[in-house]
């Protein structure tokens, strides 16, 4: 059986679970709680398993924060025996608006601390990355104040269809092969109007800041 190691980048903390820094996180519970599956804190991480078509993923949301994810990354290639084609690390992306999905084969961290830390820890950038597009909507010097806060409450009204991108992208990864899933995540999901809405639906939603 295919194992691949699916890392899910973020900080962990009840502070940080809906930060957009933990846009990996957040894609991981989402397959674990479809899937009916919890994770199991060990060394430098939380890990699951799932089993799709043959294929068997190993969840990893690490331990280590942020900047050290290569840490947890490293150990668990390295436990679990894999070479970098069967690793997919999931991130955030200030470079692209909120929602947009891009899967690539390999490429630079592009200033992410996280994809960066796991470059030096593998010592190769030949490997899978999902980046969720965050949007960059702050001042200048907001930077961090920006990643760190919440996402909105429209912004987490879209997060079930963005984890179902990615994790849709993810398996077809594993049976299809990158290629395949790169023409699958990286393509322009249909934007859903509210003309498309019936009225009696759009009932105004409680303020929950």
């Amino acid at each position: 059986m295919d194992r691949f190691l699916v890392a899910g980048l973020g900080n962990i903390g009840a502070e940080y679970s809906n930060t957009r820094h933990n846009m990996g996180f957040m894609v991981l519970d989402a397959w674990a709680k479809a899937s009916n599956i919890v994770f199991q804190s060990g060394r430098y991480g939380s890990t699951a398993e799932i089993s799709y078509k043959g294929r068997k993923f190993t969840l990893l949301k690490p331990s280590t924060y942020m900047n050290l994810s290569g840490k947890a990354v490293r150990y668990w290639m390295n436990e679990l025996g894999l070479p970098l084609e069967n690793l997919i690390v999931i991130s955030d992306d200030l470079n692209l608006p909120f929602g947009t999905i891009r899967m690539r084969k390999n490429g630079s961290a592009g200033g992410h601390n996280g994809l960066t830390n796991i470059t030096e820890m593998l010592g190769s950038q030949e490997y899978a990355r999902i980046r969720v597009g965050i949007g960059n909507d702050f001042c200048r010097g907001g930077q961090i104040d920006f990643v760190l806060g919440e996402l909105g409450e429209d912004e987490m009204k879209q997060m079930p269809e963005i984890c179902d991108r990615v994790i849709t992208g993810i398996k077809t990864f594993a049976t299809a092969g990158p290629d395949r899933a790169m023409n699958t995540v990286n393509a322009r999901p249909k934007k859903i109007s509210t003309a498309d809405t019936p009225q009696d639906s759009k009932t105004p939603s409680p303020d929950k800041q």
